[in-house]
């Protein structure tokens, strides 16, 4: 009986010790769900943002849980500077920064499962780099980083071609519009890439990159050339042909001209000579012989060499002048108002544009 008794009492015990133990335990459990640890989860890889357009980046937390009564925050490289901001279900405008005020917006139809999306409208280059989305649950906090790339590409291409010259033919190529800056490169008919003579850049008001490049033929071996660009973010390529008249290449039958006329000359020089001799018909064993076949010889050399340097003479006159008074007299015309927007394309290209884009 005692035995029993004492057994009864220990039981007796050791329930209220039980029960210290488990009202704890079970009050924790209760508790813990409110400051439970999560993860933030982003877009994976960069997003592509259009220019001018809306880009959309969204976050989930893990696992899933109510945000409603948390702080999400998204900012740039700044934590105290937000692009958006809200906290226990009040969106926070006064504090995020004032160019994003009126062109974003947090989409948070799925708040209760743990997933927010932030919408920026109007996309502009200043857009461009990493976001943070930042949640704060009590003296907990974690974020997730995504990668925006504004992009933009022009499909304004112009092929302009400069009067010939001396130095050759000046084919340049314009575009505007652009960001990143893209790359940009000629090509000839069958594709192989054609170096540049120069190639640069600026940036407007939007910071959109404008570009020029220019290419100098000195011969008519590239009929048909290609201005290509290419937008390193997207791949995107744009692409503009001209197909290049013999016309613009004067110089290639002027000299033609002039190298018939020297040979011809040279010619009739050589020949004149041994005419002479026949027709004097001096034997060959005249003393006089000799010196008159020399002085044949060095005449025709003389008159040669002397034909040659005069015709280089005259040649580099003619075009020297020429590009000259070409340029006097387009300077002239279009400061005094003569000449229209399109007669002074005309005279500028002398050529038949034929624009291709894929």
């Amino acid at each position: 009986m005692e035995s029993c008794v004492r057994n009864s009492g220990v039981m007796e015990t050791t329930e209220p010790s039980l029960t210290r133990y488990f009202v704890p335990m079970l009050l924790l459990q209760m508790i813990a769900p409110s400051s439970e640890h999560f993860t933030v989860t982003g877009l994976q890889g960069p997003i592509l943002a259009p220019f001018g357009g809306i880009v959309e980046l969204s976050c989930q937390l893990s696992p899933p849980q109510n945000a409603e009564h948390m702080e999400i925050r998204w900012f740039r490289d700044r934590y105290t500077q937000p692009v958006y901001l809200y906290n226990n279900g009040k969106d926070l405008h006064v504090e995020t920064i004032s160019r994003y005020v009126e062109r974003t917006e947090l989409r948070k139809e799925a708040i209760r499962e743990g997933k927010v999306t932030l919408r920026i409208h109007n996309v502009s280059v200043d857009d461009h780099g990493e976001y943070h989305c930042f949640f704060k649950d009590g003296d907990f906090d974690e974020e997730a980083i995504t990668d925006v790339k504004v992009t933009a590409t022009s499909l304004g291409i112009q092929i302009l071609v400069h009067p010939p010259n001396t130095k050759g033919l000046l084919v340049e190529c314009s575009t505007g519009g652009w960001f990143p800056q893209p790359q940009m490169e000629w090509r000839d008919s069958r594709g192989e890439i054609i170096l540049p003579t120069s190639i640069s850049h600026s940036q407007d008001t939007h910071k959109l990159f404008n570009m020029k490049m220019t290419l100098l033929l000195k011969q008519s071996s590239h009929k048909n050339v290609t201005c290509c660009l290419r937008n390193p973010v997207t791949g995107q390529e744009e692409r503009t042909s001209i197909v290049l008249s013999d016309q613009l290449f004067p110089w290639n039958s002027v000299w033609i001209l002039i190298l018939s006329i020297i040979l011809a000359l040279l010619v009739i020089f050589i020949m004149v000579p041994s005419v002479a001799l026949h027709r004097l018909q001096i034997p060959a064993s005249d003393p006089h012989f000799q010196l008159d076949t020399m002085w044949l010889e060095d005449i025709t050399v003389i008159l040669c060499v002397l034909t040659v340097f005069i015709t280089m003479i005259i040649s580099f006159i003619y075009f020297k002048f020429r590009g000259i008074l070409e340029y006097r007299i387009q300077a002239s015309n279009i400061s005094s108002g003569t000449l229209d927007k399109s007669t002074v394309e005309e005279e500028a290209c002398m050529a038949t544009l034929q624009n291709s884009e894929t």
